[in-house]
């Protein structure tokens, strides 16, 4: 099995070198594409009014200027040599892709852009670094089982698997749920208005989790309760109940003012 690993904390991110040890156990034909630097938030930005440079660390490792889709879709097309990936896992993020933050995070982005090109695309995260943990133990010790039992039952695709891994080692962790999206109650954006040494102001825009009360069997439940979730995701945004109720007053012949 041929594996292409990205990430968006960059090519010299501690989270990726523990996705390569991880993606060892799986196969020795392991190809890296990832960012030259932290590219947090980039959710599915494609780079197109710029050039991206690609630059080589190894054999089979390289970083480029872009975002993680950029990394995927130049990993896919032109770095990895011979065959396509089987695979691709994004990850291992520092910090837990959960709820509607799925749609801001380029590690979820750059597995959604292998299934795009027709890959089946992983994407991991690690909770507890709010807390004070380091490492990634856990995504180490029980991803790579997750994984091969993944690939055994398959899944279609238009679909991402998105894991999470809970805070805490490993010993502390008794089980996988199978989960779906959740929303957050509770989470807090700001934006802190600062001045330079020249007088000019500027912002670090930032955001501050706090603990809501998640349905049962959401991927937020889950990380709660020490899980490690496992949810499949698809890109299809479609408000299912909104289109049924807009027939009945907007099909037809368009309105006039």
């Amino acid at each position: 099995m041929r594996i292409l690993l990205t990430n968006d904390d960059g090519i010299h991110a501690e989270g990726l070198a523990a996705l390569e040890r991880i993606a060892a156990r799986l196969s020795d034909d392991v190809w890296v594409c990832a960012p030259e630097a932290e590219r947090s938030g980039a959710s599915r930005a494609l780079t197109l009014t710029d050039p991206i440079r690609v630059k080589q660390y190894g054999p089979q490792r390289f970083s480029t200027t872009g975002t993680p889709t950029d990394c995927v879709m130049l990993g896919i097309s032109e770095v990895v040599k011979g065959a396509r990936p089987d695979l691709v896992l994004s990850g291992v993020n520092r910090g837990v892709n959960l709820a509607e933050d799925v749609t801001m995070s380029g590690t979820v982005a750059g597995a959604i852009e292998a299934m795009a090109m027709g890959v089946p695309g992983i994407a991991l995260s690690q909770g507890g670094f709010y807390d004070g943990q380091t490492g990634y133990a856990c995504a180490e010790v029980y991803a790579p089982g997750i994984v091969k039992r993944l690939l055994e039952v398959g899944w279609p695709d238009g679909v991402i698997m998105n894991l999470n891994f809970p805070a805490g080692g490993p010993e502390k962790v008794k089980e996988v749920e199978v989960t779906r999206q959740g929303f957050r109650d509770a989470h807090v954006r700001m934006a802190e208005k600062r001045t330079d040494l020249r007088g000019r102001e500027y912002f670090w825009v930032g955001y501050r989790q706090e603990r809501s009360k998640p349905d049962e069997g959401t991927d937020l439940r889950a990380f709660y309760d020490g899980k490690i979730s496992v949810t499949p995701l698809h890109i299809d945004l479609t408000h299912a109940e909104s289109v049924h109720k807009l027939r009945g007053v907007l099909g037809g012949a368009p309105p006039k003012a």
